[in-house]
This record gives structure tokens, sequence and C-alpha cells, in this order.
């Protein structure tokens, strides 16, 4: 994970989980917050998989991030559609429109994740480090051997 854009969306998204995280926790002890979430058990259950979806996406896997992307989806667009139609009818609250702003949110965060990964040209396939691919890619700084050479690979106790 070397490029700038990758850290950031990343750090937006531990941030959004920190407070998903708190919202579960508020909504489990029965307190007010202003976010409540659909279900506490799914809720919990995307807090862990999104865990295991930073760790790949920070090791740039597309498996982290279409599980990101799937989860996230599944989980913020049912909560996007029952806080349409309070809206639509003119009978909502502030607390219905913060869970859509969250909502809204927590499905574009996936998707900036998925475009930051196709953008990005320089993938574990290949890649490359040009702090040290001067000197071990380059054949001139090589040690040249002849039949004189000590061969031997000593090791110190």
């Amino acid at each position: 994970m070397q490029k700038f854009s990758t850290w950031m969306i990343l750090s937006l998204a531990v941030v959004f989980w920190i407070l998903r995280i708190i919202a579960t926790y508020a909504t489990g002890m029965g307190f007010d917050f202003i976010i409540k979430p659909i279900d506490l058990t799914t809720e919990i259950i995307l807090l862990f998989t999104a865990l295991v979806c930073f760790v790949l996406i920070a090791k740039r896997s597309f498996l982290g991030i279409a599980l990101y992307l799937v989860s996230y989806w599944g989980y913020f667009g049912v909560t996007i559609w029952q806080a349409l139609n309070p809206v639509q009818d003119s009978t909502s609250g502030n607390v219905d429109y913060i869970n859509l702003l969250f909502a809204f949110f927590g499905v574009i965060l996936p998707v900036v994740a998925l475009f930051d990964w196709l953008f990005d040209k320089n993938k574990q396939a290949h890649p490359v480090d040009k702090k040290t691919d001067w000197f071990y890619k380059n054949e001139q700084y090589d040690i040249k051997k002849d039949e004189r050479a000590d061969t031997n690979n000593y090791k110190t106790l």
C-alpha cells in the first residue's frame, strides 16, 4: 500500500468503522445515539467483516474490496431503502435524515475504494520500488568474481 489515496480511503473507512462501533455499543446498552443500526446482530457481523476487509484492502486484494463492497451495499442499501420511504412521505425526523446520510456514506466508501484499486497502476503483480530497484536491478553494481574468489559462507557464532 504505497499510494496516499489508499491510506486516506482506508483511514476514512476506519473512522466510519469506529463510529459504527460506538453506535452499536450505544444501541446495545440502551443509550440514545444519533445513529441507529437496523439489526444489532447484523451490525456486529458487519463490523468484524469490515475489519478483515481493511487488512485485505491494505494488501491490495480484490477479494477484500469485493467483500467490503457487497457487505456494505447489502446492509446500507437496505437502510437507504427504509429511510427513503418516510422521507418521501414527509413523516421523517432528524434521525431518519442522519441515518440516511450515514447510509449514503457507507455505500459510497466501498465504491471509492474499488475505484482506487481499479485505477492503481502499481498493483502487487509488478511492484516497483524506485528507492532500491536502481541498485538491485542494475548489473553494473554486482560483484565480479573470478575462480580465485572465496565462495564459502562463513558463519559466526
